[in-house]
């Protein structure tokens, strides 16, 4: 049975497995159905610290892989299908059907982006196709892109994009949108942004080189074109946290809820870092420190 068991394998993960294994806890961590996360969806990651010209999001994945490898944990490809929390040794069930305990859990499973479910969507993911303007904003410089959605973030998106990009599009499916009503006047009020309202996504349009346009179709059936060259998902993240709900508290979108500035489940010896438990900021660096936290709070919670 090993101290922790890490769950997730994305920068807040192998960052606590690093921090877990250098204070002397035994670790296992397990990969999950993404290895890396979900910073593995972008290419190169420019505004992580210490890459002054960018580096690959699987090289820099592979860094934290390795060097959690090389103070001692154990990273084992498998998927945490259920848990049971209610006692002192927490038990998990894998994928296999074998079932694993630990004195205190990590959990770092991330949250997924949600996407249209198109074809061509899926095609040209990290060709133009993205779903963090943070991210990916800073390669469309001086270009036109879109962002679909209506709500607070995708106004968001949008704003940021407006202060780097010649023009944003924003493809709104209804007539009105759902931001709040001081986002709604910011985005109204820049103008480089175009709303398209009463539109929805047919499909991503692109060539070898990546996204070239997307084919719109408005509410009273018009099929239009817009030519742009990178293409924004802002609908809303799920967080990876349904298995964990009998156990732990998360809000009514699902992150777990920790007790701050603390990485503490409402559960004892059981923590979240990373995406999973953080609804705002969504940023590799944020989850690896996150992650270090966590690390810390777990050795706490052992020696006491």
């Amino acid at each position: 049975m090993k101290d922790v068991i890490i769950i997730g394998s994305g920068p807040a993960g192998f960052t606590a497995a690093i921090y877990a294994c250098r204070s002397g806890l035994s670790v296992s961590l397990y990969e999950g159905l993404q290895p890396g996360g979900q910073l593995t969806t972008t290419t190169i990651v420019e505004n992580y610290p210490g890459f002054e010209n960018g580096i690959d999001s699987y090289s820099l994945m592979d860094s934290m892989r390795n060097q959690a490898l090389r103070f001692g944990a154990e990273i084992i490809c498998a998927t945490v299908t259920a848990c049971d929390f209610s006692g002192e040794i927490k038990s998990l069930t894998l994928d296999s059907g074998e079932i694993v305990q630990s004195k205190a859990v990590i959990i770092a499973t991330g949250a997924s982006a949600k996407y249209l479910g198109l074809e061509s969507e899926e095609r040209y993911k990290g060709q133009g196709v993205s779903a963090c303007a943070t991210c990916d904003g800073f390669f469309y410089k001086k270009k036109v892109v879109a962002v679909v959605g209506g709500g607070d973030t995708a106004c968001e998106e949008a704003s940021y994009l407006a202060g780097l990009c010649n023009k944003v599009y924003m493809i709104v499916r209804r007539d009105v949108l759902r931001a709040s009503e001081a986002m709604q006047e910011r985005v109204k009020s820049i103008e480089n942004i175009e709303i398209l309202w009463n539109c929805q996504t047919q499909e991503v349009l692109g060539d070898q080189g990546g996204v070239t346009g997307a084919r719109l179709i408005r509410k009273n059936g018009e099929v239009f074109d817009i030519e742009i060259a990178g293409f924004f998902l802002a609908i809303g993240h799920h967080p990876n946290s349904d298995i964990f709900k009998e156990w732990v508290e998360t809000d009514d979108k699902g992150y777990i809820v920790t007790k701050a500035p603390y990485t503490l489940t409402s559960c004892p010896g059981v923590f979240a870092a990373g995406d999973v438990a953080d609804p705002d900021y969504r940023q590799a660096v944020v989850a690896a420190a996150s992650g270090a936290k966590a690390a810390i709070d777990a050795k706490k919670y052992l020696s006491e």
